[in-house]
Order: structure tokens, then C-alpha cells, then sequence
């Protein structure tokens, strides 16, 4: 199941050509995820963002994970591109994840339905919509690592393309969190993400 928020590169024609269908609505990924989990009535789930690359044996890796319906899932972080700052940003997430069981949706969210709708659902949220979800998912289960990288795309890191321009989209990204954490609604929030640079 895809759901297209109003893409312009193809992608919602290469899903349905690979056999998968195809749902559109707005720009907003916790409508996309909501709507798409609607759309289904799978046992699990398995929550990606349209840039995300599994990796070669995910299938395998998640069956495993099914065996222990009582946790939720997330793959390692691993964002396209070579260089240093790239991978200390990939080491920072691991970390955060370890430390404090904070995947964000770039890294995938693998669970049983019964454990979203514990949580209440995705909501619908254009932005903020995956550190939502996780904050009420912590109480209720662990996340664990599956122990494999899920590949995203790097033009919004590589862009930038010193350690200077990393570390400066990783301090806009904490302030947004730290916005929301204060009451700014995620509308706001997600005005400030997506305009021009």
C-alpha cells in the first residue's frame, strides 16, 4: 500500500507498476500513514517514508521480528552519501535510539495492529507526526533495533555538504522537536520545515 501526497517524481507510477496500491491525498505524512493503515487489515505493519531503501534481507529480518508481538520495530539509519559528517549523524541516531528508544519515521516503524491501536493510531499530523506516535508507544511497549540499515535518501544533508551544514540541519530538526515539546502545533512547524531555503 502507497499513498502518494502529491508527488511529482514518478514514484506513486513505479509503485503501481511494481503491484502495489496506490491511494492519494495531501502533502501531509500522518494523513499518509493514517490513511494507508486504514486502507489495509494486516496484522502488522510495516511504516515507511517514500525515500526509505530496505535492505537486501529485510524480509527475513522482519520475520523474525514477528515472532515477539509484544515490541515494536525500527531499522538503523543509514543515509546515502559518503563522508564523515554523514556517518558521525548516523552514530548520533543510533545513540539517541539506545539511549532513549527515540526511532524517528525515517527509520521505519514495524509493529502489530493491535499495538497502534492501543496508542491511539497515527495521527494526522504534517510533520512531528513520528516522534507522536513514538512518545505513546514507549509506555506501552520497548522498540527495539532490527539490527539493519534502512537506506534514505541524503540530498537534504548532502545539500549542505560540510560538517558546518550538517550540524546545521541537525540544530534546526532539534529546535523544531524542542517547538513542539513547547505546545507549537505541527501546522507551524511544518511551515518552518518546508520553506524555501
Amino acid at each position: 500500500m502507497v499513498v502518494d501526497g502529491g508527488s511529482g517524481d514518478g514514484s506513486a507510477t513505479l509503485a503501481r507498476l511494481a503491484g502495489a496500491t496506490v491511494l492519494h491525498g495531501p502533502a501531509n505524512r500522518g494523513w499518509q500513514l493514517q490513511r494507508g493503515v486504514a486502507a489495509t487489515s494486516a496484522p502488522w505493519l510495516l511504516l515507511l517514508h517514500g525515500d526509505g531503501r530496505l535492505p537486501a534481507d529485510w524480509a527475513a529480518v522482519v520475520q523474525r521480528a514477528l515472532g515477539q508481538p509484544q515490541a515494536a520495530w525500527y531499522f538503523d539509519l543509514a543515509v546515502a552519501g559518503g563522508g564523515p559528517p554523514l556517518r558521525l549523524l548516523e552514530a548520533a541516531v543510533a545513540l539517541r535510539c539506545r539511549l532513549r528508544q527515540l526511532p524517528y519515521g525515517d527509520q521505519g516503524l514495524l509493529l502489530p495492529r493491535w499495538l497502534l491501536a492501543r496508542a491511539g493510531g497515527v495521527r494526522p499530523l504534517p510533520l512531528m507526526e513520528d516522534l507522536d506516535l513514538v512518545q505513546r508507544l514507549k509506555p506501552l511497549a520497548p522498540l527495539r533495533r532490527l539490527g539493519r540499515p534502512l537506506r534514505v535518501d541524503g540530498r537534504r544533508w548532502r545539500r549542505h555538504g560540510t560538517w558546518l551544514g550538517v550540524l546545521r540541519v541537525a540544530w534546526r530538526n532539534g529546535q523544531l522537536r524542542r517547538d513542539w515539546r513547547r505546545g507549537i502545533s505541527a501546522e507551524q512547524l511544518a511551515a518552518r520545515y518546508y520553506a524555501p531555503r
